[in-house]
């Protein structure tokens, strides 16, 4: 009896860990922020008609594949990552799992997640699914091996799930759902090289080619957070031109913006590794704060 019982103990063990291992191919604290900001698009694009069925759905959709896409990109990289501390020990670089499990499990979410989206969102959110998970896995991935330009080119798929939430909730593209990419888009350089900065031998290990990793000096990276920086705090605060947020959002955006140029300014002028966790910390700040403004913004008086 003590025999059978150890046994399902540890089968039970056993397959508890295998399904904590398929769940971290989803990285699910970057799933859980792509579902953010495309819930984000969605409200702010949900005046036009659309229902909670319809967001649902979408949530369903983009959940998967994302997560997909997040597994797949682990699959393609599981060389990279058993190079570096930080990722050694996920499962396919640590071998607790199979590189064709990986592949199946990835093909799988994506699959779903974009007929989900194709056959009860509408057409247009997947299409623009399907795009960041082509650009994200076919041409960002290699790039981060062959030039620094993967920081600026990383930036686009990672800008596009509010554009999801956008499109499925008016069913089609505006200048509103633009802004809300750029806003992402300018956000991410800033992020990405303070992470580049933070862990820049980690990745030399790697042969990654972020900006912090090739450069010797740093003024081009501080150069390009500056610049980042200052272009997020503009386009932050086209939503209230544009009707989408009010006067209480503007000034947030304002007082958030003004403090995440201040951070990436200390970085750029000491390039070291305390003004890189500082400005981290300062986008992983920002980034919710300011969307959690811009959606409260629209029932306010």
């Amino acid at each position: 009896m003590t025999l059978i019982t150890n046994t399902l103990d540890i089968a039970f063990t056993g397959g508890y860990r295998r399904a904590l291992d398929f769940l971290e191919l989803t990285k699910p604290r970057v799933s859980l922020m792509v579902l953010v900001t495309m819930f984000v698009g969605f409200y702010l694009g949900s005046e036009h008609g659309a229902g909670y069925l319809r967001l649902i759905e979408t949530l369903i959709g983009t959940a998967l594949a994302a997560g997909g896409t997040l597994a797949l990109n682990q699959f393609l990289e599981r060389r990279a990552d058993a190079l570096m501390a930080r990722t050694r020990h996920r499962p396919l670089p640590d071998g607790r799992m199979q590189p064709t499990e990986a592949l199946l499990f990835g093909v799988g979410l994506t699959a779903a997640g974009l007929l989900i989206l194709a056959l009860t969102v509408n057409a247009l959110s997947a299409l623009v699914t399907a795009s960041i998970v082509g650009s994200y896995l076919f041409i960002y991935t290699p790039l981060k091996q062959r030039s620094s330009l993967c920081g600026v080119v990383g930036a686009v798929p990672g800008a596009l799930p509010p554009v999801i939430g956008w499109t499925a909730a008016t069913g089609g593209l505006s200048i509103e759902a633009w802004v809300l990419f750029a806003i992402m888009f300018f956000w991410q350089i800033p992020h990405t090289l303070a992470i580049a900065r933070l862990y820049r031998d980690d990745f030399a290990k790697a042969g990654i080619q972020f900006l912090p990793v090739i450069e010797s000096d740093g003024w081009t990276t501080g150069r390009q957070i500056i610049t980042h920086s200052l272009a997020l705090l503009v386009v932050s605060l086209l939503p209230t031109l544009l009707g989408l947020a009010g006067t209480v959002y503007f000034l947030a955006a304002l007082l958030l913006g003004s403090g995440f140029l201040w951070y990436g300014i200390g970085l750029a002028i000491s390039q070291s590794l305390a003004a890189a966790r500082r400005l981290l910390l300062a986008s992983l700040i920002y980034l919710p704060l300011l969307l959690v403004v811009m959606a409260l913004d629209r029932i306010l008086p």
